[in-house]
């Protein structure tokens, strides 16, 4: 910095002058530091007691002078604006455009959303509802996705109302209508009156498949409002998979009338069609492998204790216990929320279980503790457990599968 090379120029200065240094005799001369005479470059003499100390005396003039140039330019630097005042328009929420899908939701993902251990196929970004990007067989790259969407619904559809009355027909339906107790199918047989039935069904779903597997929906009234919640998508125009115009209950802006609402209730019923086609499918696989029908011995089609039992522990455990959010997505752990011990604590008191606020049973004491509610917390722990040992386990197959079947060279 220069202010310190000023310093060390001043320091050497001063000692020039006699009161710095032995005097010396008047006779002898000495060369200035700094002189007006080194500018014009001519040589002259001076005396210690004169010359001298007129250079310092400039000299001393003109490092006040740069000093206060310098801290003029340091206080200018450091001066910091005042914060701006904070206004309401500050704690203005930002809220997401929810008019228009988003096109590509996946398409920055690099893996497939339901089978990580596989590329996302190019055609699948999550644009669509239910696009999770499985398509194991590549079929998305040799047919239409659009026709293939539409296939998948309506089978959805037909699964849906088949999960439900398969069952309902082995409950309610006549023993003449039945085989062996058993819902007709391909599997389980038919007997004549029952075949003609199925016959009759099938013919009015064929005839509707005809009817309709041509027809235009971007001009209707769910048509246009679809066009209008994919109009930033490549295949918006088209509409969405599945639109018959038919929404009778008014359902399907229950949830919200924009964009996102409406995928989300596509989502949430292509996601039970793919679960009432794996059902149904399950349905005839074990009653054609046991000869017995679904029915039979089945806790979830005759009153019994199970399942109630069942629905009420699970409502139990979320009512005390929450996820542990620092293992979140790494690990499944629980542990008793806060409001949990409350009411546990409450729970005690109402049921006259008040020996942790007076003080534990002696046979709690030598444990260390309540011995009821240290039970209570072990199970979060040993559910942790359970779910942390099924994760290794599937990691560990993932592992396999890797290094055996697609980095086998």
């Amino acid at each position: 910095m220069k202010f310190s090379t000023v310093v060390l120029s001043v320091a050497l200065a001063a000692s020039q002058t006699s009161a710095f240094m032995a005097p010396v005799p008047a006779a002898r001369t000495v060369r200035p530091l700094f002189s007006s005479e080194m500018k014009e470059g001519t040589a002259t003499t001076a005396t210690t007691k004169d010359a001298p100390e007129a250079d310092v005396k400039n000299f001393e003039e003109k490092v006040a002078e740069e000093t206060a140039t310098e801290l003029n330019v340091a206080a200018a630097a450091a001066a910091v604006a005042p914060p701006a005042p904070v206004t309401a328009a500050d704690y203005v929420l930002k809220t997401v455009d929810r008019s228009k899908i988003v096109p590509g939701r996946t398409a920055g993902e690099e893996r497939s959303t339901a089978i990580p251990f596989l590329k996302r196929p190019p055609k699948l970004d999550g644009t669509q509802a239910g696009d999770f990007g499985f398509d194991p067989l590549g079929f998305t790259e040799d047919f239409d996705l659009f026709t293939m969407q539409e296939a998948e619904l309506r089978h959805a559809r037909l699964a849906m109302l088949a999960v439900v009355g398969w069952p309902l027909s082995e409950l309610l339906a006549p023993s003449w209508m039945l085989q062996n107790g058993c819902a007709p199918s391909v599997l389980n047989g038919f007997n004549p009156l029952s075949f003609l039935s199925v016959v009759a069904a099938f013919g009015a779903v064929g005839y509707f498949e005809y009817k309709t597997s041509l027809r235009r929906n971007d001009n209707t009234q769910f048509g246009l409002m679809h066009r209008a919640d994919l109009a930033d998508c490549v295949d918006g125009q088209y509409g969405v998979a599945g639109d018959y115009g038919w929404d009778p209950a008014g359902l399907y802006s229950s949830i919200g009338d924009n964009a996102y609402a409406r995928k989300g209730l596509r989502e949430v019923e292509i996601s039970h069609g793919r679960m009432a086609m794996l059902g149904i499918t399950g349905f005839a696989a074990s009653e054609a492998i046991t000869g017995h029908p679904i029915v039979e011995n089945s806790m979830f089609f005759h009153p019994n204790a199970v399942l109630p039992a069942a629905v009420a522990a699970y409502y139990t455990f979320n009512y005390f216990f929450e996820l542990d959010e620092k293992t979140a997505g790494t690990f499944y752990r629980f542990r008793m929320s806060s409001e949990g011990t409350a009411r546990w604590e409450n729970l005690q008191m109402g049921l006259g279980m008040n020996r942790r606020i007076v003080g534990p049973s002696p046979v709690a004491a030598a444990k260390g503790g309540d011995s009821k509610l240290d039970a209570l917390k072990d199970i979060p722990e040993k559910a942790g457990a359970f779910f942390e040992s099924a994760q290794k386990t599937y990691g560990n197959l993932e592992k396999a599968y890797m290094d055996n079947v697609v980095n086998k060279k």
